[in-house]
């Protein structure tokens, strides 16, 4: 009976150190994560702090917002990795993409090499509004491509928590999950926290990230969880050494 009433974690401690973030904003001035080199050393300080121990940043590319490219983005990480050493920051770090799925997507990856997040792993997502008309087409195409689509933050996208099926017809269509940390303290709303709660008791996660933009998010991982199923978690975050550089 007492463990009925076991005060749930905090999520930072369920970073042990040796965590590897999939997915963060932490390049700067190239979308709307960090702004400034300042607020990247800051970031990732916070963040090591917490218990993340490697990095691989993704920055948005979706052409009609953020037409960045991997040239650019490669780039910026150069540049960025050497202004860190500058602040005596030492800290792994690896730059991908999180790519937009939508029309120039579709075109885009028959054409150019994706910047990935490992191998041929390349993080997706849609919009929030309403999933692309061509979404199973997109994702078919892409594996024939040769990549493996690891869709960012399912759990955000409204418009599937009334119909869980969609989430099962995505991951027959060969689409991996990742999931938001922060959905599991309640930081993008109640009904997030909960679908992310069922996903996780469903095993459809198979990697996390923090998604990391500023230091509001920075804030949320001294929070407690708001979920049931804890042990499933701490099998996804283990899943992420897979990305251990």
């Amino acid at each position: 009976m007492l463990s009925f009433f076991k005060s749930k974690p905090y999520l930072k401690d369920l970073l042990s150190g040796d965590y590897t973030d999939i997915h963060s904003h932490l390049l700067p001035g190239i979308d709307d994560g960090a702004r400034t080199i300042t607020e990247t050393t800051k970031l990732v300080k916070a963040l090591k702090e917490i218990g993340i121990y490697q990095f691989i940043t993704t920055p948005h590319i979706s052409h009609y917002i953020w037409n960045n490219s991997p040239q650019s983005i490669i780039a910026n990480h150069s540049e960025t990795k050497l202004l860190l050493d500058d602040h005596n920051v030492e800290v792994p770090l690896n730059a991908a993409a999180e790519y937009f799925m939508d029309d120039w997507f579709e075109n885009h990856f028959k054409s150019e090499k994706l910047l990935t997040l490992k191998d041929n792993y390349v993080l997706v997502e849609m919009s929030y509004m309403n999933a692309p008309v061509q979404l199973y087409k997109i994702l078919f195409d892409l594996q024939v491509a040769g990549y493996i689509p690891v869709l960012a933050h399912p759990e955000r996208y409204l418009f599937y928590h009334k119909n869980f099926s969609e989430y099962e017809k995505l991951k027959k269509a060969g689409c991996l999950f990742q999931l938001n940390l922060l959905s599991l303290v309640g930081y993008y709303g109640e009904r997030i926290t909960k679908v992310a709660d069922q996903l996780l008791k469903n095993g459809m996660y198979d990697f996390s990230g923090s998604d990391v933009h500023h230091n509001n998010h920075i804030a949320a991982f001294s929070q407690k969880l708001k979920i049931k199923n804890i042990a499933p978690l701490k099998e996804i975050i283990k899943n992420n050494q897979f990305f251990k550089f």
